[in-house]
C-alpha cells in the first residue's frame, strides 16, 4: 500500500525556472472527485498514462494507489470525466537533496502557480527556497480535483500568486 505525503505551496516568483532540470506536460481529468476517494487519469508528454485513486480529504499524508494504462485507453476515459480536464506543464526543481514540482497551469487554470514537495515522512523538516510562497497544503480548492469543477479563472478574487519582478 503506498501513501503520498505532500506539502503544496503557492509560488511568489519565477526565480525557480533557472533551477528547472526537466519539464512534463500533464493533462488530467477526474473520473470521480466525491465519497472517500478521488479517481484520476494523467497522460504525461503523450507518451504514458496512469489511473490513480487517492483517498480524501486532501491532507499532509493519504492513500495514493497508481496503475499503468494504455494512452488510447486513457484518452477514452477522459470522454468519461467529471469537471473539466486540467492541463499544466511540471517543472522539476532540485532542492535540498528534494525536487520541488511546479505546476504551471494552463487553460481555465491559467495564472496559477503551484509547487508541492514529496516527503519521506510528516516530520521531514524541509528548508524552503524564497520563491515559496504561502503554503496551501489542506486547503481543497487548490487540489486538482476540486479544480475540474471550480477553475480558478472562475475565482471572484484570484490571488496574486507571482511577482514578475523578482
Amino acid at each position: 500500500m503506498a501513501f503520498e505525503i505532500e506539502r503544496k505551496f503557492l509560488v511568489r516568483n519565477e526565480s525557480w525556472r533557472a533551477k528547472t532540470s526537466g519539464t512534463i506536460a500533464i493533462r488530467q481529468a477526474y473520473l470521480a472527485t466525491d465519497g472517500n476517494a478521488s479517481v484520476r487519469l494523467r497522460i504525461r508528454d503523450n507518451k504514458d498514462a496512469t489511473l490513480s485513486i487517492k483517498s480524501r480529504p486532501a491532507t499532509l499524508r493519504r492513500l495514493e494507489l497508481e496503475y499503468p494504462v494504455p494512452v488510447l485507453d486513457a484518452e477514452a476515459m477522459i470522454g468519461l470525466r467529471h469537471g473539466a480536464v486540467i492541463e499544466k506543464i511540471r517543472h522539476l526543481v532540485p532542492w535540498g537533496g528534494l525536487t520541488f514540482e511546479v505546476d504551471v497551469f494552463a487553460g481555465a487554470n491559467e495564472g496559477l502557480v503551484i509547487a508541492e514537495i514529496e516527503l519521506r515522512d510528516e516530520r521531514q523538516e524541509v528548508t524552503l527556497p524564497d520563491w515559496i510562497g504561502h503554503e496551501i497544503t489542506g486547503q481543497p480548492q487548490y487540489y486538482n480535483s476540486a479544480l475540474v469543477l471550480r477553475p480558478y479563472k472562475s475565482w471572484p478574487q484570484q490571488p496574486v500568486l507571482t511577482d514578475r519582478s523578482a
